[in-house]
């Protein structure tokens, strides 16, 4: 299986569904903005590239049969009001793009990448910021996280492993650096993605993702 380096991250907004007009003011007047991008830089093992970025990682099998994975089943965020089913997802075969839950209440983990177990590398956790049909997304809220902010992500195992927001990055879809983080090197890190920035409406697509990268507690 293979997938588009653009395209996996097509299905993280919400502008896949038609939104209503109070839902784009009530998200675009947040704004979001970037804070702590030269430490979120620095949990990686190799220099952040643009839209030159390699494809996103992925298998075309199982998860890995030599290691104990542990999937994240549950994200809390205290400071926004998360409390959120974790997904373990994929790619769509037919689309090539990130399949994030349909359900906006819920949230994806990328299930080709690192669990919860790992000493290294980005476990990623994507999610609807909002819907036409559904309404908010559980990460409707998550361009409010700044440095310092807590929270719980609990694995299979039972056990709730706590984490520390350090930064909260803004991008244009076109020049996010995935190979930063789709990575499976590097420090453990918690990276959590949805969209945010103008919203198109011809397009009916949020123009920028939303980054928030947290570490261990």
């Amino acid at each position: 299986m293979t997938v588009r380096n653009r395209g996996a991250l097509a299905a993280l907004a919400a502008g896949v569904a038609a939104l209503t007009v109070a839902a784009v003011v009530a998200c675009g007047s947040q704004p979001a903005g970037t804070v702590g991008a030269e430490e979120a830089s620095t949990l990686a093992s190799t220099p952040p590239t643009t839209a030159s970025a390699p494809s996103v990682p992925v298998t075309g099998g199982a998860l890995p049969a030599d290691a104990a994975v542990v999937p994240p089943v549950r994200l809390v965020i205290p400071g926004i009001d998360v409390t959120a089913t974790v997904n373990a997802v994929g790619i769509n075969e037919r689309t090539n793009e990130f399949e994030v839950p349909p359900s906006v209440d819920q949230i994806g983990w990328y299930r080709y990448g690192p669990g919860l177990e790992a000493t290294g590398g980005s476990v990623v956790i994507a999610g609807h910021v909002d819907s036409a049909k559904q309404g908010k997304g559980a990460f409707f809220r998550l361009r409010e996280l700044d440095r310092g902010d807590t929270l719980t992500a609990t694995g299979s195992d039972g056990t709730a492993r706590r984490y520390r927001v350090v930064a909260r990055e803004e991008y244009a879809k076109t020049r996010i650096p995935l190979d930063r983080y789709f990575a499976r090197d590097g420090k453990p890190r918690l990276t959590l993605i949805t969209c945010g920035g103008p919203f198109d409406a011809k397009a009916r697509k949020y123009r920028d993702n939303i980054v928030v990268t947290a570490v261990p507690a």
